[in-house]
């Protein structure tokens, strides 16, 4: 079993498990920001079909779905789900980036800056934004997701109340602010979640069953 701060054990017992992830799946920065918008209240492989949409149509870039009609990115990220929402925001998002001077510059902003300047944008909340600044632009921030509470709470590495800023900033001062070491932690929490740390937990083949205060309060625990 685990408590608070033992994050790094945690990150190790999974990356034995399920090796490297080499996350986020995207050939550009500017892809992952797209995807991090996208892939809200949706699954990925959502995300992949509208991402190939806008490729297709030569639209995967902040120039041309700014200067697009509303309506017709939305029928291209449709299958996203909440196209209209998404649009919306999308472009805000595009708007604002392409004000700041892209990539170039927004990269040389301090990340608690480039943070609340991302938290500003319609659309923007701390998950997406730290989906941004870990994936795409190479911070040392640590995305708290709804896999992330989930595994945490059922490890006993938190109470399943603390605040999302609360639990973030638990796991970057364990974790070093080695950008590296955050990814692979995110992304091997993600693929845990789908693996065994489900809604429905299928304790049985968990990897992380004689570290779990949930599945040893089982009744007729009998793992391995």
């Amino acid at each position: 079993m685990m408590q608070a701060g033992q994050e790094r054990k945690l990150f190790s017992l999974l990356m034995k498990a399920y090796g490297k992830q080499d996350w986020w799946p995207a050939d550009t920065p500017f892809e992952v920001m797209v995807g991090a918008i996208l892939t809200q209240n949706t699954a990925w492989s959502n995300v992949v079909k509208a991402i190939f949409n806008l490729r297709k149509n030569n639209a995967l870039n902040p120039q041309a779905i700014s200067a697009m009609p509303q309506a017709q990115l939305a029928d291209m990220i449709k299958p996203s789900g909440y196209f209209n929402i998404k649009a919306k925001r999308l472009q805000s998002f595009c708007y604002w980036y392409l004000q700041q001077g892209s990539y170039d510059t927004l990269s040389k902003i301090s990340t608690d800056n480039l943070r609340k300047d991302l938290l500003s944008v319609h659309g923007i909340g701390p998950e997406t934004a730290d989906d941004i600044l870990l994936y795409a632009f190479d911070r040392p921030v640590f995305v708290i997701d709804a896999y992330t509470r989930r595994l945490f709470t059922r490890a006993g590495l938190a109470s399943g109340h603390e605040s999302y800023e609360v639990l973030r900033h638990q796991v970057e001062q364990v974790m070093q602010d080695s950008v590296v070491d955050l990814n692979e932690f995110h992304a091997l929490i993600v693929w845990h979640a789908k693996e065994s740390c489900r809604k429905k937990p299928i304790c049985m083949h968990c990897t992380l069953q004689h570290h779990c205060n949930y599945a040893q309060q089982l009744d007729g625990y009998e793992f391995g």
